[in-house]
């Protein structure tokens, strides 16, 4: 989604006002859902939180549904940052085996779900009905799983990963486990373990599915 837009259907760039105006509203929203979750947030409860007029919400966004997408646009963008199976990074030689980008990755992904644990709650709770933020989560799940996929690709053709797993497969399947096992402890709290144990165990899972030889 973009900041330049004003209101449904139009395009008109907003002035230096109007952009912190937006922002303001964006994080008031996204406090206001983590509080009351999305049925029952209204945009009288958003622009109260926000200390904006309640007309003026309409400037800026055109319904309730229009501004959570906006945020949730945004909180995919942080945690697609990280994947189960990561790209190749720009990295010293000591960190460049496999098995250590696996274990950077799942350590990032875990911070950013951290930092999102309240608000993917909510996100759950909109999935269930909500066909246009469904397509938004598909679109950023492929893009996270897009590359994951090409980095197993490499592998498979540096010889480090057999060439009888599917690529995109594989990587959807890992990045469901991670995914899947962060929700149920830090979304539903599910018996939560020790952190360092829990993502031990995720990158042993990941390295061990791929074949690939344990970090030194």
């Amino acid at each position: 989604m973009t900041d330049t837009g004003a209101g449904e259907g139009t395009h008109t760039p907003l002035t230096e006002r109007g952009t912190r105006t937006r922002e303001r509203l964006i994080a008031a929203a996204r406090e206001v859902f983590e509080q009351r979750g999305f049925l029952d947030t209204r945009v009288s409860h958003i622009t109260r939180h926000a200390k904006v007029a309640y007309g003026s919400f309409y400037t800026y966004f055109p319904s309730k549904e229009a501004v959570f997408l906006e945020v949730a646009d945004r909180l995919f963008e942080d945690m697609t940052q990280s994947s189960p199976v990561p790209p190749d990074p720009e990295s010293s030689p000591a960190d460049a085996s496999p098995a250590a980008r696996i274990r950077r990755a799942n350590r990032a992904y875990y911070e950013a779900y951290l930092r999102n644990a309240k608000m993917m709650a909510i996100v759950e709770q909109v999935a269930t009905f909500n066909e246009e933020f469904q397509e938004m989560r598909r679109k950023h799940r492929a893009v996270s799983v897009g590359r994951s996929a090409k980095a197993i690709e490499r592998w498979q053709r540096a010889g480090l990963v057999a060439q009888d797993l599917d690529p995109e497969m594989t990587a959807r399947a890992l990045a469901a486990m991670v995914d899947h096992s962060l929700y149920l402890w830090l979304v539903q709290g599910d018996d939560p373990p020790a952190t360092e144990r829990l993502l031990d165990t995720l990158d042993t899972l990941n390295v061990r599915a791929l074949g690939l030889p344990p970090t030194p």
